[in-house]
């Protein structure tokens, strides 16, 4: 069986169009800086659609648009500790997507960063349909940021050869904390591998943010980790 760390440069596709896309895999003695490059080469890429949303005041939000018990003040640790609670276990921090969810293979990287691979069954961004996404995913713990690359192929914890389904194009996102320790901010980025910009990607994004509530998986920690009612105003 192929160890985790011989797959060296694997080839990932978008199944809308049949673009090849390359994202070279992030191994034992590199670093996070590897996979912000592949992120942000892909995210230049004119065929991509690419979505950055405005950062999240938690805090003012929270002040604004919800009644809290008991109340809650969210300091940049509490959201790092929930962005590294999501990387490893989606099916807790995003069921409204995830409906199964499994990480292994999890590895130091040099300048104390992590990486581990990711396989989960999610909803489409833009239908009901359902279908396995394999990512892999590369922590930056000094810098409080984590990049998700999407993969066609990974191997399982086995390693034998898991595929992505094709409900959906391939996609990268890069989630972060932003602010300072007693305000911060959510951050996050989505690129879907598509052949050309396509704007239904980005119309839920939009109404997410027209909507201004907390992104669904920090309601989930302040409630679940936090011990906190949350109800919207």
């Amino acid at each position: 069986m192929p160890s985790v760390l011989n797959w060296g440069y694997l080839s990932s596709h978008n199944r809308s169009g049949g673009v090849m896309h390359n994202v070279e895999t992030v191994e034992s003695g590199q670093t996070f800086a590897q996979a912000l490059r592949a992120f942000e080469a892909a995210w230049v890429d004119p065929r991509h659609t690419a979505i950055e949303l405005p950062p999240v005041d938690v805090n003012k939000v929270l002040a604004d648009r919800y009644a809290v018990e008991p109340a809650v003040h969210m300091t940049r640790r509490h959201l790092w500790d929930m962005e590294v609670r999501k990387a490893w276990d989606p099916l807790t921090y995003i069921p409204y997507v995830v409906s199964e969810g499994k990480s292994w293979a999890s590895i130091p990287l040099p300048g104390n960063g992590r990486r581990h691979l990711r396989s989960s069954i999610q909803k489409a961004w833009v239908s009901d349909d359902r279908g396995r996404v394999l990512e892999e995913v590369v922590t930056d713990i000094d810098g409080q940021r984590i990049i998700f690359l999407g993969h066609a192929e990974l191997p399982g914890p086995d390693g034998t050869a898991l595929h992505a389904d094709h409900h959906q194009p391939l996609f990268h996102v890069e989630h972060a904390v932003g602010g300072t320790e007693d305000a911060p901010t959510n951050r996050w980025r989505i690129l879907v591998l598509t052949d050309e910009p396509e704007d239904r990607y980005r119309e839920p994004f939009d109404a997410m943010v027209e909507a201004g509530w907390l992104p669904g998986f920090i309601e989930i920690y302040i409630e679940r980790d936090l011990g906190a009612v949350l109800r919207r105003r």
